[in-house]
């Protein structure tokens, strides 16, 4: 804006304006047209646009000293110590002589200047990025990808446990002016288990409150899930690698014959280790946890199963979808592996070595992870 402001007072005078009326025009105080008149006779254009450099204070730290405390703050803190916080870098580096003196406005700059926030923590799962891994990431995310299918349904399946609670006094109401108030205690009644199931094209939910997650359960689930399609010729039933998760609990719950005539109305699609966050299902089960549950206190497995299949009937009727965006090609992109190879490039998340359209089809995805698995039979040297 001072920039625009003073080259419009330059062409004003250029064209014959006085100093009092360009002063008006643009407004600004007379002296600074005159100091911008002077300084772009004396100086030139570039002087009278721009501000004179400025040679400010000195830093307090030198380039070492700063790399020195960077150093510290990437590494864990002292013993004793759950975090960094500004005041505790701001010691420990003076205590370790890194540096004489140094303040906290110091210290919060450095971290600024270095986009460091060591107070905070993100969890995450490192996977080994194997041909397995990548086999089963993109076999899902080619499931994905397909078009909706009636004969064919695909069903993200997951499960996740319930902490049964009651009051131990009853909480009051919200009115007018007062928000609703509940008491910090509560009785413990046990656990339960919620599966989740959702065709997430197709808008269809399945909610199935239990008391464990054990095999008959899982098989119970997987019965009610193959009857909500009798005319379906497979079922694509995307699972984690839970032990529960198999043919083996089909078989104790229904006998051995009509527990593989059960599995085998299924193809099952298994996620790699550490990649349940390929299970759609997860979406699934935090949109229940959150519009469901919230942080309400459910006593019993009965008031459980009442909620959920209230709330599966809702989701059912608004034909709820899941619009999943992570495509095989940015899982190229994301993991920025080398195919051949199979090598990570230098930064894996934003670029992959080579060009990904060469992998477009999946005859040549099988064809590179059969190259990938030769690779790793290949002795190391």
């Amino acid at each position: 804006m001072r920039v625009l402001k003073r080259a419009r007072v330059l062409q004003l005078l250029s064209e014959g304006w006085t100093v009092v009326g360009t002063a008006e025009a643009v407004g600004v105080t007379q002296t600074t047209v005159r100091t911008l008149r002077r300084r772009y006779r004396d100086e030139g254009l570039n002087a009278a646009l721009h501000e004179r450099p400025r040679p400010g204070a000195a830093r307090l730290l030198t380039e070492r000293q700063a790399s020195e405390v960077v150093a510290m703050v990437c590494a864990p803190p002292p013993e004793g110590r759950a975090r960094w916080t500004v005041r505790l870098i701001a010691q420990e580096a003076v205590r370790r002589g890194l540096v004489a003196k140094v303040g906290r406005e110091t210290v919060r700059e450095l971290l600024l200047r270095h986009d460091l926030k060591p107070w905070r923590e993100k969890m995450w799962c490192v996977p080994e990025l194997n041909a397995q891994y990548i086999e089963r990431m993109e076999d899902v995310l080619e499931l994905y990808a397909r078009p909706l299918c009636p004969d064919e349904p695909v069903v993200c399946f997951d499960e996740r446990p319930v902490q049964l609670l009651e009051w131990v006094r009853p909480a009051s109401s919200a009115c007018p002016g007062r928000e609703a108030r509940q008491d910090y205690a509560y009785f413990r009644c046990g656990t339960a288990n919620l599966f989740c199931a959702v065709e997430p094209k197709a808008g269809w939910h399945f909610v199935k409150a239990t008391a464990n997650r054990k095999s008959e359960a899982f098989a119970e689930a997987l019965h009610d899930i193959a009857s909500h399609y009798p005319d379906a010729k497979t079922i694509h039933l995307v699972l984690d690698n839970l032990s529960t998760h198999s043919c083996r609990a089909l078989e104790v719950r229904y006998g051995m014959r009509a527990g593989r005539r059960l599995w085998r109305r299924f193809t099952v699609h298994f996620t790699p280790v550490h990649g349940s966050w390929l299970n759609q299902a997860e979406v699934e089960i935090s949109l229940l946890s959150r519009q469901c549950l919230g942080k309400r206190r459910i006593p019993t497995l009965d008031k459980l199963d009442q909620e959920t299949d209230a709330w599966e009937r809702w989701a059912n009727c608004q034909r709820l979808r899941i619009r999943w965006r992570f495509t095989i090609p940015k899982v190229w992109v994301r993991f920025g592996y080398d195919p051949p190879n199979f090598s990570r490039s230098e930064d894996s998340v934003g670029h992959m070595r080579g060009s990904a359209h060469g992998l477009g089809t999946r005859k040549d995805r099988v064809s590179c992870l059969s190259r990938v698995k030769a690779a790793e039979r290949q002795p190391r040297t």
